[in-house]
């Protein structure tokens, strides 16, 4: 070829053939034009990939049809008739093609993943201009195409800022919960079975991707609204503040009238030494304030100064104690 294969004519050889008869929807005839504005080197892959697919005399009868033209974006000015390809080229560059075809679509399929170790926070930026946060030891995997854009939660939390595109809607999937989403910003947490969604700004649709539970309603969030899906399938929302839902992307912990057990799970996600509270009175006493995520120490000891306890240090672990 006499260009190097690029991420444009992955992109453009698979939009061809996305475009042909009935998979031509007004759906993703909008998606379609959104990527040829996105960028001025995709309408000439696709003016490539166009060419290349009208002298193969063959290429209709791959999809077993007639040949559809796929829409092209505003002709670019050409200095003569257009070059058709030699007959002992013909197969070469219908395998050629064939190949493309198959090769974007695994190419714009493959997940990318990214993940924070225990106290680590981390910002990754994605094609499309979105943008991923994740908090202390999380993991995601994402999965763009032309269609829709898919994140997986693997466990952890993550912050998303979403850039709006109605025609590829972005996914956030977290165990039973799907969180779907046009251009906004959110937060959504997982821990095992259980799924917190938090909404910053804009909407969000959360629907559960049970078989066996579709046909409850999906539950839609307004700004400042969580969700908090427990493991048998019971949701909740109520009021979250965005400060309180962000804190850690300040390196704080906020709580207010949290039992301490709650407060101690959550400082233990930061590392550092492990704080224990054996006593299950103590474990239930109330805690309010705003801690340094880095700094458990400074947290017990704040506790065992307002409550009239003590610490006891093994190691790496602190007991809380009368």
């Amino acid at each position: 070829m006499s260009q190097p294969y690029s991420r444009a004519s992955a992109e453009a050889a698979a939009w061809l053939a996305r475009l042909q008869g009935d998979a031509r929807t007004p759906a993703r005839e909008a998606a379609f034009q959104d990527w040829l504005r996105a960028d001025p080197a995709h309408q000439s892959a696709f003016e490539r990939a166009t060419d290349i697919w009208a002298d193969l005399p063959g290429a209709a009868l791959l999809l077993d049809e007639p040949p559809v033209r796929a829409p092209r974006p505003t002709p670019l000015p050409v200095a003569g008739p257009r070059r058709r390809l030699p007959l002992h080229q013909l197969a070469l560059a219908a395998s050629l093609l064939i190949a493309i075809g198959i090769g974007s679509f695994l190419w714009l399929s493959r997940p990318s993943a990214y993940s924070t170790a225990i106290g680590e926070q981390k910002v990754a930026t994605l094609e499309d201009g979105s943008r991923i946060a994740l908090n202390t030891d999380s993991s995601v995997e994402v999965r763009y195409d032309p269609a829709q854009r898919l994140v997986e939660l693997e466990h952890g939390e993550a912050m998303f800022e979403v850039a709006h595109n109605t025609a590829r809607p972005f996914i956030v999937r977290a165990g039973d919960k799907q969180v779907r989403a046009v251009g906004t910003s959110f937060v959504v947490r997982r821990e095992g079975k259980e799924v917190t969604v938090t909404l910053l700004q804009g909407k969000v649709v959360v629907t559960d991707i049970r078989p066996a539970v579709r046909r409850i309603a999906p539950t839609y969030l307004n700004p400042g609204e969580r969700l908090r899906a427990q493991p048998e399938g019971a949701v909740r929302v109520d009021a979250q503040p965005a400060e309180i839902a962000t804190a850690w992307r300040r390196g704080q912990a906020m709580f207010s009238d949290t039992p301490l057990a709650d407060a101690v799970t959550e400082l233990n996600r930061y590392g550092g030494p492990r704080l224990v509270v054996d006593d299950p009175r103590l474990a239930a006493l109330r805690v309010s304030g705003v801690f340094a995520t880095n700094d458990t120490g400074e947290f017990a000891r704040a506790v065992a100064a307002l409550h009239g306890l003590r610490i006891e240090q093994t190691g790496q672990t602190m007991h809380i104690v009368r």
